[in-house]
C-alpha cells in the first residue's frame, strides 16, 4: 500500500534533508533510492577526499538525519515514515567507508546494505523496535551499515 505525505515541502530544511532533496517522496522504495543515490554520492567524496573524508561526511549525515528525521516524523506524525532516506544515505556510505572506487565494488555495497537494512540483524532490529525517534530512525541503519561493511571487508 502507497502511503500518501501531506503537508510535505521540501522548503523546509528538516524535510529536505530528511528525504534526502525529496527522493524519499518518490512513490515506490523509497529506502532503495536512498540507497541508490548515496552511491554516487560517496563516489564524489571518496575521489576529492579519501575514506576519512567519506567518514567525516557520515557522522555528519547522521547528526544531520537525527535531527531532520526526528522533526519529519513528528511533523508527518509516524515513528518511522518511508520518506526519510537520510538513514539509508548514512548506511549505505558507511559499507562503502574505505571500499575500492570501482563499479562491482559498490554494486556489492549495494546489495549487502539493502540485505541487511531489509533483514535488520540484531541489534539493527532491536534499535528499529525500542529506540524512538530521530535517533532510533537513523540507527537501525548504521548498524545495518556496520554489518555491510563487515562483509564488505570479507568478500572485496
Amino acid at each position: 500500500m502507497q502511503q500518501i505525505y501531506y503537508n510535505l515541502s521540501i522548503k523546509k530544511p528538516a524535510i529536505l534533508f530528511s528525504t534526502w532533496f525529496g527522493i524519499g517522496l518518490l512513490p515506490k522504495a523509497p529506502g532503495t533510492w536512498g540507497s541508490l543515490v548515496a552511491l554516487p554520492f560517496a563516489w564524489i567524496v571518496s575521489l576529492i577526499g579519501d575514506w576519512s573524508a567519506l567518514l567525516v561526511v557520515i557522522l555528519i549525515v547522521f547528526s544531520v538525519g537525527w535531527w531532520a528525521s526526528e522533526r519529519t516524523a513528528s511533523d508527518i506524525g509516524l515513528s518511522d515514515p518511508g520518506c526519510i532516506v537520510i538513514d539509508e544515505v548514512a548506511g549505505q556510505c558507511l559499507v562503502l567507508l574505505g571500499t575500492q572506487l570501482d563499479l562491482k565494488h559498490y554494486l556489492i555495497g549495494f546489495i549487502l546494505f539493502r540485505i541487511f537494512d531489509i533483514a535488520k540483524p540484531w541489534p539493527a532490529d532491536w534499535a528499529d523496535r525500542f529506540i524512538k525517534g530521530g535517533l532510533g530512525i537513523m540507527l537501525d541503519d548504521i548498524i545495518a551499515g556496520l554489518y555491510g561493511l563487515i562483509f564488505m571487508k570479507i568478500l572485496t
